[in-house]
């Protein structure tokens, strides 16, 4: 929790720096004040994992969860789904990752990928399940995820963004 400040920062500057291309600048800011936000549970639940580069910077973040939510974080506008999923009938939710522009590229969303992947199959699940920004699409389908669907979210002041449902199976856990 003594981390949250340089992740809202860390997730600010990825947004803004990756997911132009993708979002409008009135969707940016209403998607960071309301989906790309911290999310406390995935912090308290300790399935959040944070990257740091060699100088003690802050290069990226991400994790999973055992619960039902998707994509969001506190301040989201849609409920929040807190109940726990069943590792052997449900997919574990891969959530909130995000890389710092200046270590974009260089595989560290794939190594927290990973790592959330590996904490959950530790924990029993053998399916992942992710709401993906349209900007990550393109890696999480190099690491074998696929899409399903496409939902549009309310980020507020009247803005929606396209938010992708992507599944992954295990095949050797």
């Amino acid at each position: 929790m003594e981390d949250v400040a340089e992740i809202r920062r860390l997730i600010d500057a990825s947004v803004r720096g990756l997911q132009a291309g993708d979002y409008s600048a009135a969707q940016i800011e209403g998607a960071l004040a309301t989906v790309f936000t911290v999310d406390s549970r995935l912090i308290a639940d300790g399935t959040y994992f944070l990257a740091f580069a060699d100088s003690g910077e802050l290069a990226g973040c991400g994790g999973w969860s055992f619960r039902k939510t998707l994509y969001g974080g506190d301040h989201q506008m849609e409920a929040i789904a807190p109940e726990k999923l069943d590792p052997a009938v449900d997919a574990a939710k891969v959530r909130a990752i995000f890389v710092h522009p200046q270590f974009a590229r260089m595989g560290l969303g794939s190594l927290i990928l990973h790592a959330a992947e590996s904490a959950a199959i530790a924990m029993g699940f053998r399916r992942f399940e992710m709401g993906s920004t349209l900007t990550g699409m393109a890696l999480y389908a190099l690491k074998g995820y696929r899409e399903v669907s496409r939902v549009v979210v309310p980020v507020g002041g009247g803005e929606e963004i396209e938010v992708v449902r992507m599944v992954k199976e295990v095949l050797h856990p």
